[in-house]
C-alpha cells in the first residue's frame, strides 16, 4: 500500500508482516500468507481534512450570520426613525413640485445645458439602491449627449460616484461624501444647493434622481425637475400668485432647489434602510440554509469515517 511496506517473517513461520502507513503511524497486522490485508490510510487522512474544512467553513458562515443579523437590527432601528421623519419632509418636496405644475413652469425649448443630481449614500449592502440611480442617470446621459446637449452630474454619496466615474468621470461637476452616516437634515440640503449654485455652471434644466420609498419591500427610482432662474422668470403664470421681483424670484429658486434636494435625501435614506434591512434578512436566511446543509454534510462525512474505521477493526480482527 501507499506509504507501507511488506516483508517476510522468519522462514517456516508462514506469516507475512505488513506495516501500513510509514513514519511510525498506522498499525501493524499479522495475517496468514494468502490472506494479506492491507488497509491504506490516506482515505482517512482525506476525510479528516474534509471534516476540518467543513468545520472551518461552518464557523465562518456562523460568524457572517451574526454580522448580518446585527446589521438587520441596526437597519431596522434606522428605518423606523427615517420613516417617522419622512412624512413631514415630503411636504417640502411636494409643495415645490405642486407650484411648478400649477404655474406651468417649463424650461426653454432651446435648452442646451443640463444638470443631473443623483442621490445615494456612502454605504453598501442594500440591494440595488445605488445601481438603480446610476442606471437612470446613464440612460439620461445617453439620450442627452446623443442629442448634443451639455450635461453635468452632481453625485451625493460615494457609491454613486464610484458607479459613474468610469464612464462619465469628465461629466461629474462635483461630489458630496459623508452621506448616510447620520440622518440628512435641511442644513445638509442647503449646503449642497449652495455649492451647486456657486459652482459657476449655469444650467437650463436640472433633475434630482433618487429612490422614492413605497413600502418596506418596495421603492422605485424617480426624477424630479429643478429649474433655473431664467426658467422661473420666463413663466407667465407665476405672476398670478404674487408680484415677484428679481431678488424674491432668485430666493425662491434657491429655496425650491433646497426643498427638492431635501425631499430626495429623505426618500433615498428611507429606501436605503428598508432595502438594507430586507437584504440582511435574506442574507441571514441564506446563511441558515447553508449552515443546515454543511451540518448535514459534516455529520454524513463523520459517520462515514466512523463506519470505515469500524470495518477496518472488524476486518483486522477477522484476519487474526
Amino acid at each position: 500500500g501507499k506509504g507501507g511496506e511488506e516483508r517476510e517473517a522468519p522462514a517456516g513461520s508462514g506469516l507475512t508482516f505488513s506495516s501500513v502507513g510509514g513514519g511510525g503511524r498506522g498499525f501493524a497486522m499479522f495475517a496468514r500468507t494468502g490472506v494479506l490485508v492491507l488497509v491504506p490510510q490516506w482515505g482517512q487522512v482525506r476525510n479528516m481534512a474534509t471534516l476540518k474544512d467543513i468545520t472551518r467553513r461552518l464557523k465562518s458562515i456562523k460568524n457572517i450570520q451574526k454580522i448580518t443579523q446585527s446589521m438587520k437590527m441596526v437597519a431596522a432601528a434606522k428605518y423606523a426613525r427615517a420613516e417617522r421623519e419622512l412624512k413631514p419632509a415630503r411636504v417640502y418636496g411636494t409643495g415645490a413640485l405642486a407650484l411648478y405644475e400649477k404655474a406651468e413652469i417649463k424650461a426653454p425649448e432651446d435648452q442646451a445645458r443640463h444638470l443631473i443630481i443623483g442621490v445615494s449614500s456612502d454605504r453598501g449592502l442594500c440591494g440595488g439602491v445605488h445601481s438603480n440611480v446610476a442606471k437612470n442617470i446613464r440612460n439620461q446621459m445617453q439620450q442627452l449627449t446623443s442629442a448634443g446637449k451639455e450635461v453635468k452630474i452632481a453625485t451625493i454619496g460615494d457609491k454613486l460616484r464610484a458607479l459613474l466615474h468610469r464612464n462619465y468621470g469628465s461629466n461629474i461637476l462635483m461630489m458630496f461624501k459623508e452621506v448616510g452616516r447620520k440622518p440628512p437634515t435641511f442644513g445638509d440640503a442647503s449646503f449642497i444647493a449652495a455649492e451647486l449654485l456657486n459652482s459657476g455652471y449655469e444650467f437650463d434644466k436640472g433633475a434630482v434622481v433618487f429612490n422614492r420609498f413605497k413600502s418596506v419591500i418596495s421603492y422605485n427610482t424617480q426624477e424630479q425637475p429643478v429649474f433655473s432662474f431664467d426658467a422661473l422668470a420666463s413663466s407667465e403664470n407665476l405672476s398670478v400668485y404674487d408680484d415677484i421681483d428679481a431678488d424674491v424670484l432668485r430666493n425662491y429658486q434657491e429655496f425650491s432647489l433646497v426643498n427638492v434636494i431635501y425631499f430626495g435625501l429623505k426618500e433615498s435614506t428611507t429606501s436605503e434602510q428598508s432595502a438594507r434591512m430586507t437584504a440582511m434578512d435574506s442574507a441571514s436566511k441564506n446563511a441558515s440554509e447553508i449552515i443546515d446543509k454543511l451540518t448535514l454534510t459534516y455529520n454524513r462525512t463523520r459517520q462515514a469515517v466512523i463506519t470505515k474505521e469500524l470495518i477496518e477493526i472488524i476486518s483486522g480482527a477477522a484476519a487474526l
